[in-house]
Formats: structure tokens, C-alpha cells, sequence
């Protein structure tokens, strides 16, 4: 694994800003391995990425690549017209890169400060996706994401990490009936979700990993995971990201929206469906995960959207008993989480 020393950042961003920095200050982070650090000369700055070990840290399909898959990805998405950071130097021997200063906004932190403009960052939020997808439909041929999908042994792997930190951990440990019937329905669900129609997917395209710049222009960030997954999995990480809350009528508008721009507008019953079935594996797993980064990782910060997650889980699953399995994790998990 790379070390990161004071002396070789400074070295790095000298050559991209022509001098030696003034100032450098580590920014904060997400719950990656990944680091940054705004390194700046006079009133010049840039955004140096450090990445001590290019190994993912979960289970992922596809094969390594000899090029970092952020570069990859970055270039597929500017080839298809996503606005993404400029690439200024690279030193990927070192495990650095130097991008573009885009600023401390998120679309979080825009919304934030601008509440009455939320409806509008979000249309173009869905429009930006739905207009990507259609570009990279079909992807070029030896595309890195092109190698790799959500396929049923990852998703069976989410689901189990929801079991593991979300219930094991947290002391509700499933009886063995139960455990029997979770896993079967777990079987189920990841096959199904495997099966849904197949686009390029950012894989975690929400409030944090979205850029506000002026104009309003959206600039997607943390892209290097991406992959082929369902059609609907980066809506469900927009509209049903665990750091915000929307009403039920606020999200069925951007999916009116999503279906107008894909030409689809026939298949919205289609999409909402699928919308809700991705809804409960991607939060199950994301419960899992916050735990998880609890208890590994040794950071607190997310164990608040612990409780607002799984809440996201059981609204869609209430919208879905009419489906026998996915009535029965609805059941399941009322009784074993203490919710009714």
C-alpha cells in the first residue's frame, strides 16, 4: 500500500501549479480508502487525489486494469458529454492525480443554501442522467465498465452485508427460521434485480458526488466504480439517497420526468416498479454499510441515516405486497426491527 508524505504533495502539485504551494489542506472525505487535499499557490488551487491501494474493498465483477478505472471512466464520460472534473497531471505509480478545483458546493450543500431552487437542481439532475445512459447505449468496445456488473453474486453479497451489520451487528441476529427464509428471499431478489434491463450505472450517483457549479451546471465526481447495473439504479441513488428525504409525489415526478427524457414515457409503470424493487436492495446494503463503517472503519458520521435508510426499505415494500417474497421481508423485518 502507498504512503502519502508531506514532501511528495508538495513535489506533485509544484509541478502542476509552477512553484512550490503555499497552502494545502486535507478535505473531507467519504468512507473510501481515497483522500484529497486542496493544494493552492497564490490565487491558483487545484485538488490533488490520493489513492494508496488501487484494490477495491468490496466484492466487484471484472477484471483489473492497467489504467486507474477513475481515468477510464472520466474519459468515457467526457467522450459522451457529462460534464466531470479536468484531469491536470497525472502520477499514477504514486497513487496521485490532480483535477480541477471545483469548489466545496455539492448538490447537499447547494440545496442547502437554496431550498426553493431543489425541484430545478433535480430536473437536471434526472435530465443529465437520462441523457448519459442514452449516450453510452451501447458502451465502445473494451469500455472498463462494460467488464464489470451488478451481477447476482454481488447482489447477493449486498444483501448479505445488510444481514451482517445491519441485524448481526446490531445484536438482532435472525433465528434460524428466519434466517432460512431471509436467504431464500435474498436468493430471489438479487436474482431478479441481476435481471432487470441493463444500462451504465455511476453506482453511487447522489447529493454528495454531484457538483454545483454556476449557471447551474452539475459536475459528477467519484465515478471510478462505475459499471453495468439496472437501468433504474442511479435513480434510485438520487432520489432515494439516504442523506436526503423527499415526498413520495417530489419523486414521482422525477420519474415522470426521467421517462419523458428516455422516450419511454409507455414504460413508467415498468420503471416505477423496478424503481421500488432496486429501492430495497441498494438501501438494505447501504444500512449494512453505514453500520459497517461504524464498527471497521471506526467513523460514526453516517450511523444517523442508519434508522432513515431502512425507512426508505420499508415504505417501498410496502408499495410492493403484492408480491408474495416481498411481502414476506416486509413481515420479516417489521417483527425482527421492532417496527409493527
Amino acid at each position: 500500500m502507498l504512503t502519502l508524505t508531506d514532501e511528495g504533495l508538495a513535489r506533485f502539485a509544484s509541478n502542476v501549479l509552477g512553484g512550490a504551494p503555499s497552502a494545502t489542506a486535507r478535505m473531507p472525505g467519504g468512507a473510501s480508502t481515497r483522500s484529497y487535499h486542496r493544494v493552492s499557490r497564490g490565487d491558483r488551487s487545484i485538488v490533488v487525489m490520493f489513492v494508496p491501494d488501487s484494490k477495491p474493498e468490496e466484492v466487484t465483477s471484472g477484471e483489473a486494469r492497467a489504467r486507474w478505472p477513475f481515468l477510464e471512466v472520466h474519459s468515457l464520460l467526457e467522450q459522451a458529454g457529462v460534464r466531470v472534473p479536468r484531469v491536470l497531471a497525472e502520477a499514477c505509480d504514486e497513487g496521485l492525480l490532480a483535477i480541477e478545483d471545483l469548489g466545496d458546493e455539492t448538490l447537499a450543500a447547494f440545496i442547502e443554501t437554496s431550498p426553493a431552487r431543489r425541484e430545478e437542481i433535480y430536473r437536471m439532475a434526472v435530465r443529465d442522467l437520462a441523457r448519459a445512459q442514452q449516450k453510452l447505449a451501447p458502451l465502445p468496445e473494451g469500455s472498463v465498465v462494460a467488464t464489470r456488473a451488478f451481477d447476482e453474486k454481488l447482489l447477493r453479497w449486498e444483501i448479505d452485508h445488510f444481514r451482517e451489520w445491519g441485524l448481526d451487528a446490531r445484536g438482532l441476529e435472525l433465528s434460524p427460521a428466519d434466517r432460512a427464509l431471509f436467504d431464500g428471499i435474498a436468493d430471489r431478489l438479487a436474482k431478479r434485480v441481476a435481471d432487470l434491463p441493463r444500462s451504465f450505472v455511476h453506482r453511487d450517483y447522489q447529493s454528495r458526488n454531484l457538483m454545483v457549479r454556476p449557471g447551474p451546471e452539475i459536475v459528477w465526481i467519484d465515478f471510478q466504480d462505475a459499471l453495468l447495473g439496472p437501468q433504474v439504479y442511479d435513480l434510485v441513488a438520487l432520489l432515494g439517497d439516504s442523506y436526503q428525504t423527499f415526498s413520495r409525489e417530489f419523486i414521482d415526478a422525477r420519474l415522470d420526468e426521467y421517462v419523458a427524457e428516455r422516450g419511454i414515457e409507455s414504460e413508467r409503470a415498468r420503471v416505477g416498479f423496478e424503481f421500488d424493487l432496486v429501492t430495497v436492495q441498494r438501501k438494505l446494503k447501504d444500512a449494512g454499510r453505514f453500520v459497517f463503517i461504524d464498527r471497521v472503519k471506526k467513523n460514526p458520521d453516517y450511523l444517523p441515516f442508519v434508522e432513515p435508510t431502512i425507512d426508505k426499505v420499508m415504505a417501498a415494500l410496502e408499495r410492493l405486497r403484492g408480491d408474495d417474497d416481498l411481502k414476506a421481508l416486509d413481515t420479516l423485518l417489521r417483527r425482527v426491527l421492532g417496527r409493527g
